[in-house]
């Protein structure tokens, strides 16, 4: 994997147009979904995730989609609908829950507002890397129950992606020390996790949404925010802000969401079909996330942005109550003895 230019450290519309708009795209009646009843018919299924057209979470689950019509003789196709086109990610959520939405792509923290125990696989130095994380959240072993657990709120959770190793940007100068954050508005995904993992960092966390943060950080609402090279490139953040400091704070995970009556209208021989596309996705996802970072690190020099290497020990020490302060029941221990332990 490419990795960038440094400068090393001295010590090294809203979501109800849209549905309206996009309502003809299922052929059978979207009641079928809601009731967990199967029509017969095919039915296209709306996909809502917050990345652009060609980032490759959405690549993957276009192809996945055209991958699970023709496997299923067209009985379930999947129309992906990118930049919160169907709303933001919590929104998004809430519209897999009420079946206006099949599935999403919704990043961790949305999931923790919802069950606390999602906040193991939320925290800095759970994972080591992008294998190890992709290993732990497609692992129905460990994740079985949790992934479960939402599905009074007919929300199954399907499995995950890796949304990478995350990093700083900010608009004015590097950061290399915790000490360079004091009093900097980063934005951060809405969860008192994220929120608490910024002020032990050194900076002011501000929770926003993702597609709000090219305008807040080019008007200078905030200061700066945090994410992994794709998500910085593909939504032009680099274009508001230049440098770009790997904190290497965090490996984040985007996870697959589906409302559970509608899986549980397929046939058991259609929820096989899928499970096995999905876990194609999963190979055709890691085949292309290595290279969209080279990309994003290659576009992001050529447009000006600075990439550094901080002091990340200092980070490391900064981030180590985290996991104490968070971890409260033996569920969370337990998931996160596991999630640890896979990765030995």
């Amino acid at each position: 994997m490419r990795r960038p230019t440094i400068i090393l450290a001295a010590l090294a519309g809203s979501a109800t147009l849209a549905l309206a708009a996009c309502s003809g795209a299922t052929e059978s009646d979207p009641a079928d979904s809601a009731s967990g009843e199967s029509s017969g018919e095919s039915q296209t299924l709306r996909l809502a995730i917050n990345q652009t057209e060609d980032y490759p979470s959405t690549i993957a689950l276009t192809a996945f989609g055209e991958r699970l019509a023709a496997a299923t003789d067209g009985r379930w196709s999947i129309d992906v609908f990118p930049n919160e086109q169907l709303g933001a990610q919590a929104e998004a959520l809430q519209l897999v829950s009420d079946g206006a939405v099949d599935l999403a792509i919704v990043a961790g923290p949305q999931l923790e507002n919802l069950n606390k125990d999602f906040v193991v696989f939320n925290l800095p130095g759970v994972f080591k890397d992008d294998a190890h994380e992709m290993a732990v959240v497609n692992d129905p072993a460990i994740t079985g129950d949790l992934y479960k657990s939402l599905e009074d709120q007919q929300i199954t959770v399907y499995g995950g992606f890796t949304a990478g190793m995350r990093g700083v940007y900010t608009a004015e100068g590097p950061i290399m020390v915790p000490a360079d954050l004091d009093g900097m508005k980063i934005r951060v995904q809405e969860t008192d996790t994220m929120v608490r993992m910024i002020e032990l960092m050194g900076g002011k966390a501000t929770p926003m949404a993702f597609g709000e943060v090219y305008t807040a950080l080019q008007s200078g609402v905030i200061d700066g925010a945090e994410n992994a090279e794709p998500s910085y490139t593909t939504q032009k953040h680099n274009e508001v802000a230049k440098y770009y400091s790997y904190t290497n704070h965090l490996i984040n995970t985007d996870y697959l969401v589906i409302n559970t009556e509608l899986m549980a209208s397929m046939s058991a021989e259609d929820q096989e079909i899928f499970r096995a596309e999905w876990e194609t996705t999963l190979e055709e996802y890691m085949a292309m996330w290595g290279q969209s970072i080279d990309d994003a690190i290659a576009e992001a020099e050529a447009t000006g942005t600075i990439f550094t290497i901080p002091d990340q020990a200092a980070f490391a020490e900064a981030l180590a109550p985290l996991a104490a302060e968070t971890i409260t029941n033996d569920v969370q221990q337990k998931l996160y003895d596991d999630a640890i332990a896979a990765g030995k």
